[in-house]
């Protein structure tokens, strides 16, 4: 991108991914944008999807996505907070990414990165909902982690990096509070985690009795963490017109998959926090056809995903037994979700290396030729 960014000539700079795939009117659309504002520096707009209906798997990816963009995003654009650039379908003004400083690549998301820095420099950014840039999703649960895992690393770097920025800026309290949750939304894996872990130990230590208040308040404030989300999802889905009720049969399957990759981004988040660098790793694409032997080699996740599993489904009988069983239902949500990401993780990978071992590396194939 730094490099791409140098060498054009225009003061405009259209960005997509290789497996993006823009109408024909898509600068038609995007460029008045700019025009009719000279404060405007980026223009996003909303990801389709090419392969939506692929699996129960890409059309539950495709829920989450799609709350993302016609919630969130649009909230945030049209409430004058922060939002981020997605990396693709979108278009810069060269200027904005000059002032911000370039891009940078001390962090796995140097478009949040770039983004935010543009928009302390004193540019704009804005949400087109209604201009649609359909791609592929992730087809494999080890492609859909490894993408999720840049996301949550690079989103808790960026955060490190620019919060004390933030902090000192000029926005408001309600700006800044945003902000800092839209960058640290990935820390609640951590958290899950041990909640999984330590829900049993808690419990099961605790003498006094839950009594009726405190009960309704526990099962209030869990109750809103739980529909507040499928509400959003439910929202998104009625807003693209496109059988909603039916997509709302993925909403539970999403949970469960938020959930399962706990693990691998509870890794993300930490390799974050003690500055352990990694490299950047591009998520496997079923239309990579010169690229099917590029996996992403997961081996121990899954198993470590199904233990947990089996953990809080021990949890969960524990609890019964001694009339303690008012957090039960979430930890069978917990149960459902790792041993789902695991098993398909497992099967996947088992499917894929069978696969990919009867494929000749590129090298070999050119040789052979």
């Amino acid at each position: 991108m730094e490099a791409g960014t140098q060498q054009a000539k225009g003061d405009l700079l259209a960005v997509f991914d290789s497996d993006f795939v823009p109408q024909k009117d898509f600068l038609k659309r995007m460029i008045p944008f700019f025009v009719n504002d000279p404060g405007v520096g980026l223009v996003q707009a909303r990801w389709g999807h090419i392969n939506r209906d692929q699996s129960l798997f890409t059309r539950t990816q495709s829920l989450g996505i799609d709350g993302h963009f016609i919630v969130e995003q649009s909230a945030r654009a049209f409430s004058g907070l922060y939002m981020n650039f997605n990396g693709t379908a979108g278009i810069w003004r060269k200027q904005a990414i000059v002032d911000a400083g370039g891009w940078q690549h001390d962090t796995l998301t140097e478009d949040l990165d770039l983004s935010y820095r543009a928009q302390l420099a004193g540019w704009k950014a804005t949400f087109v909902p209604d201009v649609v840039v359909p791609a592929e999703l992730p087809e494999s649960v080890a492609a859909f982690k490894s993408q999720q895992f840049r996301w949550a690393k690079g989103s808790i770097q960026t955060a490190i990096k620019l919060f004390p920025t933030l902090i000192k800026s000029d926005l408001s309290i309600f700006q800044k509070v945003q902000a800092y949750f839209h960058l640290t939304h990935y820390s609640i894996h951590p958290f899950m985690v041990l909640l999984a872990i330590l829900g049993l130990p808690v419990i099961l230590a605790a003498e006094s009795k839950i009594t009726t208040g405190l009960f309704l308040g526990i099962g209030s404030l869990m109750s809103l963490a739980t529909f507040a989300p499928s509400t959003l999802y439910w929202f998104s889905q009625k807003q693209t017109g496109i059988h909603w009720a039916k997509r709302l049969v993925g909403i539970p399957i999403l949970m469960f998959t938020g959930i399962g990759i706990a693990i691998s981004n509870t890794r993300a988040v930490i390799e974050a926090l003690i500055g352990l660098e990694s490299g950047f790793i591009r998520t496997p694409k079923s239309g990579d056809k010169a690229l099917k032997n590029y996996t992403v080699k997961m081996p121990i996740l899954p198993i470590l995903e199904i233990l947990l599993s089996v953990y809080c489904w021990y949890s969960v009988a524990q609890f019964f037994p001694k009339n303690k069983w008012f957090v039960a239902p979430f930890l069978v949500i917990y149960a459902i979700g790792f041993g789902y990401i695991g098993l398909l993780g497992l099967i996947q990978g088992t499917t894929i290396g069978r696969l990919t071992g009867k494929i000749k590396k590129p090298e070999a194939a050119t040789a052979a030729a």
